[in-house]
């Protein structure tokens, strides 16, 4: 049977890989490189891929096979239901490489940014196209450090508090419902609206960053009524500069104190 690991390669940099990824990368015939359309996370891509993959003892370096994404639909109303149609067209063109690259006994490995238990979709499309049942095969899942990680790490804070509630939302949840009830850390992935404004004025403090694990990172910190409008310009400024932006930030607050 086929066996597939889906393989967390860190949020960029790629001193940040972990030994078990590089491990699993090794053991594999092919590695699966899902493009994304952003050319610097494709050369990021492939300096982990170049630093660390050399193929197992006995064996050439594994054959990389480039897995064009299909797009989302990002102007539809109905979030839930484009992710899901969304997820299954990737499901569909995941599962013709599979069967097309990897060999009935082969491994193939997938290269996921961050973590794939986090705030990515690898897990689930997996499992489509299992349930599908016209390709056979295992599958494993290699941890890996996360934006989220990456994020308290260079600020140099940990992520809970003693004895207090930490959430993870998005931008999108923050928005519609406001501060979580019961939650005094809020962390907030997949925000395009910095939706982080609607809560100026109250006692929070905010720990905002950009392109971790990148050679563009960019980190802010402080009262939120102090730097809301230095994240957002920011922010525009990284946008408007790179073509992309991709952000993470905590939400502290310090109501109970």
């Amino acid at each position: 049977m086929r066996r597939i690991l889906a393989v967390g390669i860190g949020a960029g940099d790629p001193d940040q890989i972990t030994v078990a990824a590089i491990k699993a990368l090794n053991e594999a015939d092919v590695l699966f490189e899902l493009e994304r359309g952003t050319t610097e996370l494709t050369l990021a891509r492939e300096e982990i891929v170049a630093r660390h993959v050399c193929g197992a003892a006995g064996r050439g370096a594994p054959r990389v096979v480039a897995i064009a994404e299909p797009a989302r639909d990002r102007s539809a109303e109905a979030y839930a239901a484009a992710v899901h149609d969304w997820r299954g067209a990737r499901a569909e063109v995941w599962e013709r490489a599979i069967a097309g690259e990897l060999d009935e006994d082969g491994t193939g490995a997938f290269l996921v940014w961050g973590d794939p238990s986090l705030y990515d979709s690898t897990i689930a499309v997996l499992d489509e196209i299992l349930a599908r049942g016209r390709v056979e095969f295992s599958y494993e899942v290699i941890p890996g450090v996360s934006s989220l990680h990456a994020l308290t790490a260079r600020h140099g804070i940990s992520l809970n508090r003693v004895g207090r509630a930490v959430q993870i939302t998005t931008g999108r949840l923050l928005a519609e419902r406001g501060w979580p009830e019961g939650v005094d850390d809020v962390v907030v992935m997949l925000d395009a609206n910095c939706s982080f404004r609607r809560l100026v004025g109250e006692p929070l403090e905010i720990y905002w960053g950009a392109y971790l694990g990148t050679g563009d990172e960019l980190l802010i910190a402080g009262p939120l009524h102090e730097v809301a409008d230095e994240i957002e310009r920011v922010r525009a400024q990284a946008r408007e500069r790179k073509g992309w932006v991709m952000d993470t930030y905590l939400l502290r607050s310090r109501a109970h104190e």
